[in-house]
């Protein structure tokens, strides 16, 4: 410390000395977090991409289950009813076959 200097001019020196080593470390440091950013995001970006990706094949792949599982459903309701209406038809004929035999 200088004796010749008053306090206050001294410690004004110290406290502008410190802030200029202050600022000096933190710009360093946020250019090395940037830069550390960069690399990170460079890293992560293709596996996000890679992630929607599949989610987005995946609910392709759940919605077409979806639909060729009702199409089934509906193919197989309509199948019934078919079923259904040819066995009453057939059933109706035969009675009325019955019928004619029973009048001979």
């Amino acid at each position: 410390m200088d004796d010749a200097k008053p306090i206050t001019e001294q410690a004004m020196e110290t406290i502008t000395t410190a802030v200029e080593a202050t600022k000096d470390a933190a710009v360093i440091a946020v250019k090395k977090v940037k830069k550390a950013a960069k690399k990170v995001a460079k890293k992560v970006t293709p596996k996000k991409a890679a992630k929607k990706k599949a989610a987005k094949k995946k609910a392709a792949k759940k919605s077409s289950k979806k639909a060729a599982k009702k199409s089934s459903k509906k193919a197989a309701k309509k199948s019934a009813k078919k079923a259904t209406k040819k066995s009453a038809k057939k059933v109706a004929k035969k009675a009325t076959k019955s019928k004619k035999k029973a009048k001979r």
